[in-house]
């Protein structure tokens, strides 16, 4: 018999639970937190900005958010997003938040800056599962937050979303 040399599993599959399981003993045993792994917490939208914003009331202004109006793909929906802010002293951005309100993990992604930053500006692509409202919240320095809403559409073999 030849023996192949190449990962084998005892049971003959490796489905996800298991290999779920696999990296959260890893993780576990390498004393990493396993909320690192696990970004499904299982809320809606409207408890993750809550979760950001508290009771504060955002304001309008100094956030530039760039996203299409109409993506043909959702895999690969491009944005930009940035805040005119010198980076110094108190007028400084602390985080910005990107939330999707209909995909099953609204968290899309938080990015972290300091005066180091230089400036407050990320760009990347997301994953949009349907239509729905992007939104954009960037916690100042000085504890005031700013809010954008943009509605994308997002299109599935040019029929709409």
């Amino acid at each position: 018999m030849v023996e192949s040399t190449r990962f084998r599993v005892r049971s003959g599959k490796l489905d996800r639970r298991k290999l779920t399981l696999g990296a959260a003993a890893s993780v576990a045993a390498a004393g990493l937190p396993l909320a690192l792994l696990a970004q499904d917490t299982g809320e809606g939208w409207e408890q993750a900005v809550r979760k950001v914003l508290g009771e504060a009331k955002p304001i309008e202004g100094k956030l530039l958010v760039d996203l299409p109006e109409i993506a043909e793909n959702g895999n690969t929906v491009p944005f930009t997003v940035s805040v005119d802010s010198p980076m110094s002293g108190t007028d400084t951005v602390k985080t910005m938040h990107i939330i999707a309100t209909a995909n099953p993990q609204p968290g899309v992604a938080t990015f972290h800056f300091s005066p180091l930053s230089g400036k407050a500006a990320v760009a990347g692509r997301m994953r949009l599962a349907r239509t729905q409202d992007v939104i954009v919240i960037a916690e100042l320095g000085d504890g005031r937050f700013l809010m954008h809403k943009r509605n994308v559409k997002v299109t599935i073999g040019g029929c709409g979303g």
